[in-house]
């Protein structure tokens, strides 16, 4: 099992922890945690794109003109694709771009996340995140004692005084153990458990 440091809001190390290796120990599969981004990506697509048909522009009910006689080439309605205002031919329409990955994919893609972290030194472990009031401020110099710039920080139960003190940090992510996925793990520049965050995982992915 690895050992790592446990420090509190100053940034001072006060203990170790012995991380449970089958969720913070497994082997790194990048496939799946490349599937995993981009499934999440994907799934964060709207797909709103739209254009109308011939059938689906307003207009256009009857023959413009009749079919011989007139000099004109032969036409059927003023919305089809060749008249300005007319139908696209091959309109876009809404799509799903969305796919599914099963849970012991999932699940093993998030343990190679998280293992990935431990490995590159990028995983710190808080003895607790309190404040009294709700200062950003406060949280931002707590991520400074610990040199976190760009960080994912994990609690273990919905604090309103931390939540919401990490708010306006643009480079800073709240999550609970519930809510963590691989996207947020492999963009942050470090990642921030509380010791109960920490418990909890490995409660639930072990």
């Amino acid at each position: 099992m690895a050992n790592v440091s446990v420090y509190n809001m100053e940034g001072k190390q006060i203990d170790t922890i012995e991380l449970n290796d089958a969720v913070f120990g497994v082997e790194v599969n990048e496939h799946l945690v490349h599937m995993a981004v981009v499934q999440q990506l994907a799934n964060n697509r709207q797909g709103t794109q739209k254009a109308k048909t011939r059938s689906e522009v307003s207009g256009g009910g009857r023959k413009p003109w009749r079919q011989k006689g007139t000099g004109h080439a032969r036409q059927g309605s003023i919305r089809a694709p060749q008249w300005t205002g007319g139908g696209v031919v091959f309109a876009p329409v809404p799509r799903d771009y969305s796919f599914k990955l099963n849970k012991k994919e999932k699940r093993a893609a998030l343990k190679s996340a998280l293992t990935d972290k431990v490995a590159n030194a990028k995983l710190i472990v808080v003895d607790e995140l309190k404040f009294e009031e709700i200062k950003t401020k406060n949280f931002a110099q707590v991520m400074k004692n610990l040199d976190v710039n760009n960080g994912l920080v994990v609690v273990n139960e919905n604090d309103v005084n931390v939540m919401m003190s990490a708010k306006n940090i643009a480079d800073v992510k709240m999550a609970l153990p519930n809510t963590i996925n691989v996207y947020d793990i492999m963009k942050a520049g470090k990642v921030v458990l509380t010791k109960d965050a920490v418990k909890t995982i490995e409660e639930v992915y072990a």
